[in-house]
């Protein structure tokens, strides 16, 4: 007889994660900063001063580097065999579709592939692709472009949208300002200039503590589901979800050099009773996922895409 708690975790519309961070060491920590405003700190229903630590566009950003590995400039390990589209730029260098902020929409990429793409969609003025269409190129091409969306806006038919599945943010509650300062010091000439990087530089910075600092995942299963993909592809994309936040959670917490932050506890706000993996569990279920998305036909071959 199959459990509650089975069940649930089997039909959620989404998988809603919360992860309680702390500094790595001492108490204090450097929030992400915007031009003009700095510091994004705001006064939540509870009348107590909030901050956001890191947002969703930058999260989105990390959670795509952690599955790249920088040593063999290549996804990581687990991922061999995925699909994604890689491109040289005879004055400016390599980069791809992983790395790439619009990937797909990249502008080293999208005009190179503009042609396949409104081709392979049939898509022209009159006819707009609908979003299982676009959503089978994807997983043929460049599945991460589904896990985190795509946004084609500069191709010639118009323009088409496929929101993202993953989205994050940290918040810090309860925070409270710890201003310090500095001074850059010259040995040699103190009253230099501070335009040729000379003199005596002084400056002031503002970090942070807090009561609680949360890092929030949201994948939408109900939202893939509607792209009518294989159970083999849902899975996979899926898996490919968790399996980022994990290599986040575990590899890439240091958000800056004065934000180095670990997990204390994990838990699932929905569905109940629901579990992330190990690393090792998901990297396995990705290698199986991967060999058979190749063998029905569903991945590209050969996986990278050299446009």
């Amino acid at each position: 007889m199959t459990s509650t708690v089975a069940v649930e975790v089997a039909v959620a519309p989404r998988i809603l994660l919360e992860a309680d961070l702390v500094p790595i060491q001492g108490r204090r920590f450097q929030p992400t900063g915007f031009p003009d405003i700095g510091p994004a700190e705001f006064t939540g229903a509870d009348n107590e001063s909030h901050l956001l630590v890191e947002s969703a566009q930058s999260m989105a950003n990390r959670l795509e580097e952690a599955i790249w590995d920088e040593r063999r400039d290549d996804l990581v390990e687990a991922l061999t065999g995925m699909p994604y589209v890689k491109t040289t730029d005879p004055d400016l260098g390599a980069t791809n579709s992983i790395l790439e902020s619009h990937r797909l929409n990249s502008p080293y990429i999208v005009k190179k592939i503009e042609k396949h793409l409104v081709g392979e969609l049939n898509w022209n003025q009159k006819i707009r692709p609908d979003l299982p269409e676009l959503a089978r190129y994807l997983l043929k091409h460049d599945p991460n472009s589904i896990v985190h969306g795509i946004f084609f806006s500069n191709v010639k038919p118009g323009t088409l949208r496929l929101p993202r599945l993953l989205s994050g943010f940290i918040e810090a509650e309860r925070v409270n300002q710890v201003p310090s300062g500095g001074v850059k010091f010259d040995r040699l000439d103190a009253q230099g200039s501070a335009k040729d990087g000379k003199g005596h530089v002084p400056f002031h910075r503002v970090e942070y503590t807090a009561e609680k600092i949360t890092a929030y995942f949201n994948f939408d299963r109900h939202q893939l589901q509607s792209y009518g993909l294989s159970e083999t592809a849902n899975e996979f994309i899926e898996t490919l979800a968790l399996y980022k936040i994990r290599r986040f959670l575990d590899v890439d917490l240091r958000l800056r050099t004065a934000c180095d932050l670990e997990v204390v506890k994990l838990s699932s706000k929905r569905p109940k009773g629901f579990e992330l993996g190990s690393e090792s569990e998901l990297a396995a279920k990705l290698k199986e996922q991967v060999k058979a998305l190749t063998s029905s036909g569903e991945f590209n071959k050969p996986a990278v895409w050299e446009v």
